[in-house]
C-alpha cells in the first residue's frame, strides 16, 4: 500500500488507495481530468451517435443475409449485457447468437435473468461450460500467488471462449457491453491487471498450479487484438456508447419488460466476483471497486458525490452472510476454510512480482490512441 498522505478527489471518490493517482491544484484527480479531456468531448449519444450506430447495424444486417444470426453477443446476466441485448433486438432488429460461458460461479439470479430475457426475445442461447477441474486449479493458483487480480482465470475464460468461437465459425461482429456510462473510470492497474497477459498467466500457473491446462481456453492479446481484428476482419462493437444508457432507467425497463431482477452491486451475477470484489479485495488489499463504479456514475451525472460518499460508509459485503460466503468459496475450490484464511494472510503481492508483458500493452495502447482507434482511459 502507498505511504502517501490520504487524499480523496474533490470531484469524484477516487483516492490514494489508487497508488498512482495524481491530483491537480484543485484536488481533482487524473481519472476525472482524463475523462473530461479524452472521453467526454468525443462521446455522442444524441442523434448523430445513434445514426452512426444505425449505420454499423445496417452493415451487419447486409453482410449476414441468409445466415441464422448476424452477430454474437456474450451474455452474463448482468445489467450491461442484459440491456445491450434488449436494445439490439427490440430497438435495432438484430439477430444475435447469445453466447454464455459457464465458469462454474453463476448465481441463481444470473441464471434467472439470462433465461427470462432470452426466452421472451425468442433467441437461441449457446452455453459453453469450462472444465471445472482446470478452472478451480487455476483460481487456486492465483490465490496462492497472493495478487489482487484473482478474478483473471474466470474473466480470461469468458473472453477467450467467445473469441475462439467467433473465429471458428467465421463470425465477423461481436457485440460488447463495455461502455463509458458506467465504466468511464477504470480500475487501477494495481487492482486489476491485464487479463490477457499470457506471460503472467503462465508464470503464476507454472508456479502454483497442480494440473496442466488442457481444455481451459487461452487467448493472447495478439490473437484477439491483432489477428482477429486486422487479419480476419472481426469487429467488436460497443453499442451502449452510442445511445443514452442510464443505469436506473435500464433496470426499470428490464424489470418491467422481462421480470429481470437487479443485483445489490455491479458484477454480482458471479458468486466468485461478488466475494472477490466485495470482500477479498477490500479486506486483504484495501481496494474497494465501488469507488471506481461510483466515480463513473458521478462523472456521467447518475450519482452525486455525497451519495457515493454515504454509500462508501457501508461495508462492501454483507457482514451477516460473509462467513457463509467464505465457506462456500473455500468448499467449491476444494479447500478448507482454514486453508483459505492462510492464503488471505500471505504477504500481498502485485503483477510486478511475476513475469509480465506490460510494456507491450502500454505500447499497443499508445499506438491505438495515436491512430484514433481507442480513447485514452487511465489504468
Amino acid at each position: 500500500m502507498s505511504k502517501r498522505t490520504y487524499q480523496v478527489c474533490s470531484n469524484c471518490v477516487m483516492d490514494t488507495t489508487d497508488e498512482n493517482i495524481v491530483f491537480d491544484e484543485n484536488g481533482v484527480c487524473d481519472h476525472c481530468n482524463g475523462y473530461y479531456r479524452d472521453v467526454q468531448p468525443h462521446w455522442d449519444t444524441g442523434p448523430e451517435g445513434r445514426q452512426r450506430l444505425v449505420g454499423v447495424f445496417e452493415d451487419i444486417k447486409a453482410k449476414s443475409k441468409g445466415k441464422p444470426f448476424d452477430c454474437i453477443m456474450g451474455m452474463s446476466g448482468g445489467l450491461d449485457s442484459s440491456y445491450l441485448l434488449h436494445i439490439a433486438v427490440r430497438e435495432f432488429g438484430l439477430r444475435p447468437l447469445v453466447f454464455h460461458v459457464d465458469g462454474g460461479w453463476n448465481s441463481q439470479l444470473a441464471v434467472h435473468n439470462i433465461e427470462v430475457i432470452v426466452e421472451k426475445l425468442g433467441l437461441d442461447l449457446y452455453t459453453e461450460v469450462i472444465n471445472w477441474e482446470e478452472m478451480k486449479d487455476f483460481q487456486r493458483a492465483f490465490f496462492k500467488a497472493s495478487v489482487p487480480h484473482i478474478d483473471i482465470p474466470q474473466d480470461h475464460a469468458f473472453i477467450a471462449t467467445l473469441y475462439h468461437f467467433a473465429n471458428k465459425h467465421g463470425i465477423k461482429y461481436i457485440l460488447n457491453g463495455g461502455n463509458y456510462s458506467t465504466e468511464c473510470v477504470r480500475n487501477p492497474l494495481e487492482w486489476m491487471y491485464y487479463g490477457t497477459d499470457m506471460w503472467q498467466l503462465k508464470d503464476i500457473h507454472n508456479k502454483f498450479g497442480e494440473r496442466p491446462l488442457v481444455d481451459y481456453p487461452l487467448s493472447s492479446i495478439w490473437f484477439h487484438k491483432v489477428y482477429l481484428r486486422f487479419l480476419k476482419g472481426v469487429k467488436v462493437v460497443k453499442p451502449l456508447n452510442y445511445v443514452p444508457y442510464i443505469r436506473s432507467e435500464a433496470v426499470e425497463i428490464l424489470s418491467r419488460e422481462y421480470g429481470w431482477k437487479s443485483y445489490p452491486r455491479k458484477h454480482d451475477e458471479s458468486r466468485f466476483t461478488k466475494f472477490y470484489e466485495g470482500y477479498w479485495l477490500p479486506t486483504k488489499f484495501g481496494y474497494d471497486t465501488r469507488k471506481v463504479q461510483y466515480s463513473s456514475l458521478i462523472l456521467t451525472g447518475q450519482m452525486t458525490r455525497n451519495e457515493a460518499l454515504e454509500k462508501l460508509q457501508e461495508p462492501s459485503y454483507d457482514p451477516e452472510t460473509i462467513e457463509q460466503d467464505f465457506e462456500y468459496i473455500a468448499n467449491k475450490l476444494d479447500m478448507s476454510v482454514e486453508e483459505l484464511k492462510v492464503l488471505m494472510e500471505l504477504p500481498n503481492k502485485s503483477y510486478r512480482d511475476y513475469k509480465s508483458q506490460r510494456y507491450l500493452f502500454d505500447l499497443g495502447a499508445k499506438a491505438m490512441q495515436m491512430l484514433g482507434m481507442e480513447r485514452a482511459v487511465k489504468r
